[in-house]
């Protein structure tokens, strides 16, 4: 049995179908499951884990937030002692803060693989993005800067691998779509794919940090736009390839396939 840790989030749910499709047995933990799952609660950690060979690990708001590299380690000793063997962690490409955590569950005597990705392409259909997409206006801190956005379901895909195949213990997964993109082309990429025009108009770090505040967002996912501008994962990376043995998928896809569902459609002014 397989334990999915936030098996609700962007990444978590995908893992958790995917596994299911595998006939693994899946028990996911968050706050709305039973038996439940929170990370501020210690005693739900070993009912949650019980009978689980594996676990995938996310942690929200974000890894490298301070105190969490000790929750993370807790939690290993915790999944140890419940029979828990292997552990996928996935964590923050680039986010020095996120190695700790890593370096957590390396040191924790289970078997382990750690997933590396920074933005998510479905931050723009699942997540903070995306009425701002809907309003036909991206208005973040992000300047010029470039980003290799990456896939949720090659994250998952390549989670699901390291939970169920051998050859991924000890393996740390650099993940990034297949190029580049800058807000401006990803404006573009969503205009083409929604045949509406959307905008990127820049804004500053404490006009977004005030926006993200406004709308009950930890003001510190702010800081995280600091990743992008000073160029750290301003490169692609051959994750997963090296997990998969397949090419990653292409902003231009998902923005044609999720646009096809009709999340991005514009909320009608009357329903305002």
């Amino acid at each position: 049995m397989i334990v999915v840790i936030g098996g609700t989030g962007k990444t978590g749910r995908r893992v958790a179908d995917r596994l299911r499709a595998k006939g693994q047995d899946v028990r996911a933990g968050s706050r709305s499951t039973e038996p439940r799952f929170d990370w501020e609660d210690a005693s739900t950690w070993a009912p949650a884990l019980a009978g689980a060979e594996a676990a995938y690990v996310t942690y929200y708001p974000d890894l490298a937030f301070p105190g969490v590299p000790e929750l993370i380690e807790e939690f290993c000793r915790v999944a140890r002692s419940a029979g828990v063997r292997r552990v996928v962690l996935l964590s923050g490409r680039g986010e020095e803060g996120a190695v700790a955590s890593e370096e957590a569950v390396q040191r924790s005597g289970l078997e382990w693989t750690v997933v590396r990705c920074n933005w998510f392409n479905q931050n723009f259909s699942e997540s903070f993005f995306l009425e701002p997409v809907r309003a036909g206006v991206l208005s973040i801190p992000a300047g010029d800067a470039v980003e290799p956005f990456v896939d949720a379901d090659d994250i998952a895909d390549v989670a699901v691998a390291a939970l169920t195949e051998p050859g991924h213990t000890g393996q740390v997964y650099e993940l990034s779509g297949p190029r580049l993109l800058s807000f401006t082309e990803v404006a573009d990429e969503l205009s083409r794919a929604t045949g509406r025009e959307i905008r990127y108009e820049p804004v500053s770090h404490a006009e977004y940090a005030a926006e993200l505040e406004r709308e009950g967002l930890p003001g510190d996912f702010a800081d995280l736009f600091a990743i992008i501008l000073d160029g750290r994962n301003a490169s692609v990376t051959d994750g997963v390839e090296r997990a998969l043995g397949r090419a990653p998928k292409d902003f231009s896809a998902y923005a044609r396939e999720a646009a096809a569902t009709g999340v991005w459609a514009p909320v009608p002014a009357a329903a305002l």
